[in-house]
Parts: C-alpha cells; structure tokens; sequence
C-alpha cells in the first residue's frame, strides 16, 4: 500500500469526486477524521455513496435522497462493509467531508485533514474487513503525512455531526496505532 506523489493510493479504487479543490498554500495535512455513511441509511453495498460524492444521486430513487439534491460533498475514501477501497478525491486536494468544524481551535479541518467514510451508521457495528483495511490505511498515510492527530466527525462538529458513532471501537482502532499520535 503506496500513495504516490498525488496523493493517489495504489489499492484503491480511484472514482473522481468534482467535489474537492486546493488545499491553503503551506497547509500541513495532520489530520484524520473518520466517519460512517450509509445511502440509503442502514443499507449496505449499493451505490449511493459514490452517486452521492460524484453528483449522480437520483432523487428519485429513495425518498431520503430527495434532502441530498444539490449537496455537494467529497471524501479521500471510503471503506466498504467487505474493506473495498475506494478513493474520490487525491489527498492532495481538500476534499468536501467535515463542513462547519473546528479541532483542537483550529476551524476549517477541510483544509489540514484527510476523511475517510465507513459504510455504516450509528446502529451498526462496523465489520472485521473495515477495522484491518482502516488500520492499514492510516498507518500507510501516517507514514506520508505528518498526521498527529485522529478525531470523529463527532469530534470536530460536536452537536452537528455522531458519526463514527457508538459502534466504532476506538481502542481496536487507537490501539494498533503509533502510540505518537493524539487519538480522540
């Protein structure tokens, strides 16, 4: 597992987001924050994810899409209930994950953080597949990023956001990491 010099990872599945753009000249990329995303909600392995952070959703394909007409949002990847990978945006660009946020006082995480999706949601727990895959990809950008800090979308948009959730096992997660890392 290798991110090349554009920030691409060479075993993801690559899928263009339109949803991203430059990062603030100068800015450091330090930041993890994970999140969890299901489309429909509580439904897995369809294609709703990637019509969402590509622009495609239908509308008229589940009455829930009709709140989404319009958004536009990215992420760097998204691991699948199975640990597929998929990548939307380089993480050399800013992709569009945490919206209003703030972490450590530092607001616009956009800017300084990479997002990674699950395919779950706050009911469910995540699968073994997405632990090993997660666990490898953040140890992979840890070692090309001077990322020091991982937080929840939860954590950064406290009162606005829950995702990961209460099903993500942050100690399975934090522990088999770099014990330099701030971890939540």
């Amino acid at each position: 597992m290798r991110i090349d010099a554009a920030g691409l990872l060479d075993t993801a599945e690559f899928v263009a987001s339109p949803n991203c753009d430059e990062r603030p000249p100068g800015t450091e990329i330090n930041l993890l924050v994970i999140h969890n995303i299901s489309l429909p909600p509580d439904e897995f392995g369809g294609n709703g994810v990637i019509e969402l952070f590509t622009n495609r959703i239908d509308p008229a394909a589940h009455p829930y899409y009709q709140a989404l007409q319009g958004l536009k949002v990215s992420v760097h990847f998204f691991i699948r209930r199975d640990g597929a990978l998929i990548q939307f945006v380089p993480c050399s660009q800013r992709a569009w994950h945490a919206g209003v946020s703030c972490w450590q006082g530092k607001e616009r995480c956009n800017d300084f953080s990479i997002g990674i999706e699950l395919e779950g949601s706050d009911t469910t727990p995540f699968t073994d597949a997405q632990y090993t895959e997660l666990i490898a990809l953040t140890q992979c950008l840890c070692q090309r990023y001077p990322i020091q800090n991982i937080a929840g979308h939860s954590d950064i948009a406290p009162g606005r956001k829950t995702d990961p959730g209460p099903w993500f096992d942050w100690q399975r997660y934090t522990g088999s990491l770099d014990d330099n890392l701030d971890k939540r």
